[in-house]
Order: C-alpha cells, then sequence, then structure tokens
C-alpha cells in the first residue's frame, strides 16, 4: 500500500515502514504524528484519488529524529569593485518512520 501525503507544504510518496526526511517539525524523537492531508492512496489495483484529500484516510508516523543537513555556502561576487561575501546555511529536517496508512 502506498499512499501521497502533504506534509509541511510538501507532498511525499510514502510506503509502510517507509522512512522519510522533511522539513522540521516540532516534536521530540520518539513522538507519534498523524498526518490527515492524504492526497493518493491505494495498492496496484485500487487507488483512490483525494478531491482534494480522501476522506477518512490518515497516515501515522513515528519521529526518528532532528537534525541538521550538511552545510551549503553562498558565495556572492561583484567583479572588479571588491565585492564578496560568503554565507553558510543548515536546513534544519526531521527524519520519519511510516508506521501505518490507514483507509476508513
Amino acid at each position: 500500500m502506498f499512499a501521497i501525503v502533504e506534509i509541511a507544504g510538501k507532498q511525499y510518496k510514502v510506503t509502510e515502514n517507509a522512512k522519510i526526511v522533511t522539513d522540521r517539525l516540532s516534536g521530540n524523537a520518539g513522538d507519534e504524528v498523524e498526518f490527515d492531508r492524504v492526497l493518493i492512496c491505494g495498492d496496484d489495483k485500487n487507488v483512490k484519488v483525494g478531491t482534494p484529500t480522501v476522506e477518512g484516510a490518515k497516515v501515522t508516523a513515528k519521529i526518528e529524529s532532528s537534525d541538521r543537513l550538511k552545510k551549503v555556502l553562498v558565495f556572492k561576487k561583484k567583479r572588479r569593485k571588491g565585492y564578496r561575501k560568503l554565507n553558510g546555511h543548515r536546513q534544519q529536517v526531521t527524519t520519519l518512520r511510516v508506521s501505518d496508512i490507514a483507509i476508513n
């Protein structure tokens, strides 16, 4: 069984026991979270498409960890002007383990 679920404004295709990395969510490691904005769900034979969401469907996941990604360097320069600027950015992410996809 699979589902396409909207988490923090982005869409993810998930299956049971799948591991996904999303933008930072509130909660601690070990907490359970539910997502009820399921856009599509089903298996190979039956697929339910929501308008815009599937009624009664929800995805349950467990928060494994909250981390930061590798640093991305942002370098700006204007030639012949002596202008150089270097910034670094580390995106905060949450790793989820999908435990159940339920359709009522």
